[in-house]
């Protein structure tokens, strides 16, 4: 839509420019930030009600599908935005996607409240369908918030520092994915009777939605605020000019819109590496979510409750934020911008700690302390990979087709990896096998990622 096309670039303004460049970069920086943080408020909320969702005598094999159909719909979102992101003005398509997504997220209370379902149990078949048709929706406008952010970034900071800056914007995520435990619970407590009475079978739905629905819709005003789309709407250089910093890959055509053919066919679908990359993060996104999504049912099987699970949720999460930083740090001052083997020394350690994981969950008096250390190992080591696969894909293609570049990594990760393998299959497997072989394919997982990760090892670079 033309409201949405890129601002137009304007004369080079005159006096301080890098004074106008350092504040900018930082505002736009912090817009990216809380603007990504506050998708995750409304993104995987989901899987912190599947507990209370089970009280309805609903199967994990339907909360899985149910689940399933936000990934699979971020998965496209992500792919098919990307390439409307790479044509867009980001400062409106950020804003507008988190604005959607917030509002489809108040409206997943209406499964429960809408169709009655404590006195109408036999309505749980419809009831499924639409946490399926409202995940798909919150699913579908999350995946407007990656794509401008990875514009803002590769338009606002240059590639040989990218990684630094990227893995700490990356920990956006954790930020805004790690309060959604607290949130659900003190959320509950907070607003559960101002919406439901004494019904406090239902004081789930206000933490878990409606608090962080609210929360995130003021955080997109806020964005726009802070957002721009590139240096040159601002009447500034290229970041490749101000910084004399130039890709292997950059061009004058680098700073057009291009169209969506050429962004597809020749600097996406003929890219053989990021077939490989976005290959490894299904399998890397398998071991995040399967571990993420499913941490609160598993640890309320084993008779934890759910508080704690929540603050389980909490830290790991929250133990992503200094090993991202630490893995984007890695790859460009020892890697010198090689992103394929710190991914694969990180999944190797991850693979360590699933599996003390699944020591510590079959012990006969398992220990909270030593199930939280063991998320917060994976959470910190897990989402370096996440996050240097989406900059490996902004690497391999021009700026002006990153969006769709990482979309299409993002693809693999969200549709095969989460919804596919962590939701629907794990779900399957938990219901029919147990516990013990989702475990063991998790540890399958991050050795298929390792694999395919290792055939871009000494190629990503030419």
């Amino acid at each position: 839509m033309s409201f949405l096309s890129p601002p137009a670039h304007k004369p080079r303004i005159e006096g301080d420019i890098d004074g106008r460049y350092s504040a900018l970069r930082w505002q736009v920086f912090i817009g990216a930030f809380i603007g990504y943080a506050a998708f995750y408020i409304v993104r995987k909320n989901f899987s912190m009600a599947i507990p209370m969702l089970a009280d309805f005598d609903i199967t994990k094999g339907d909360l899985g599908l149910a689940l399933g159909a936000n990934a699979v719909a971020y998965a496209l979102s992500k792919f098919l935005m990307g390439s409307v992101s790479d044509r867009s003005d980001a400062r409106k398509f950020l804003p507008l996607g988190l604005i959607l997504a917030s509002i489809a997220m108040a409206f997943m209370v209406v499964p429960i409240t809408g169709l009655d379902l404590i006195n109408h149990p036999e309505r749980r078949g419809l009831a499924i369908t639409l946490m399926a048709v409202l995940n798909f929706l919150v699913g579908w406008f999350n995946g407007m918030g990656w794509p401008p952010c990875g514009r803002v970034m590769t338009h606002w900071f240059s590639q040989s520092e990218r990684g630094t800056w990227m893995s700490v914007w990356n920990c956006a995520h954790n930020v805004g994915g790690g309060l959604v435990g607290p949130m659900a619970t003190y959320g509950a407590v907070w607003f559960g009777s101002m919406f439901y009475g004494q019904n406090e079978q239902l004081y789930f739905l206000a933490g878990t939605y409606l608090f962080p629905a609210a929360t995130a819709f003021l955080i997109a005003i806020l964005a726009y605020l802070l957002l721009r789309d590139n240096p040159q709407s601002c009447g500034l250089p290229s970041i490749e000019e101000y910084r004399n910093d130039y890709p292997a890959n950059y061009s004058a055509k680098s700073e057009e819109v291009l169209p969506v053919k050429e962004i597809f066919m020749k600097h996406v679908f003929s890219n053989r590496l990021l077939w490989f990359i976005a290959i490894s993060n299904a399998f890397v996104y398998m071991v995040r979510y399967g571990c993420l999504d499913w941490a609160p049912t598993m640890l309320s099987d084993k008779g934890i409750d759910i508080k704690s699970a929540g603050w389980a949720y909490f830290a790991y999460e929250y133990a992503a934020i200094p090993g991202t930083i630490i893995c984007g740090i890695v790859s460009d001052k020892i890697f010198h911008g090689k992103r394929a083997m710190p991914t694969v020394i990180f999944m190797t350690l991850v693979a360590l700690f699933i599996g003390l994981y699944w020591y510590a969950f079959n012990m006969s008096d398992p220990s909270l302390t030593l199930i939280v250390w063991c998320m917060i190992g994976i959470g910190f080591f897990i989402y370096g990979p996440v996050m240097l696969i989406g900059v490996q894909a902004l690497d391999l293609a021009p700026k002006n087709a990153a969006g769709t570049a990482a979309g299409f990594t993002g693809f693999f990760g969200y549709f095969f990896g989460t919804a596919i393998l962590a939701n629907w299959l794990v779900g399957v497997v938990a219901d029919t096998m147990g516990w013990d072989a989702t475990f063991g394919m998790l540890l399958v997982a991050c050795v298929l990622s390792i694999v395919f990760m290792l055939l871009t090892v000494g190629k990503e670079q030419k």
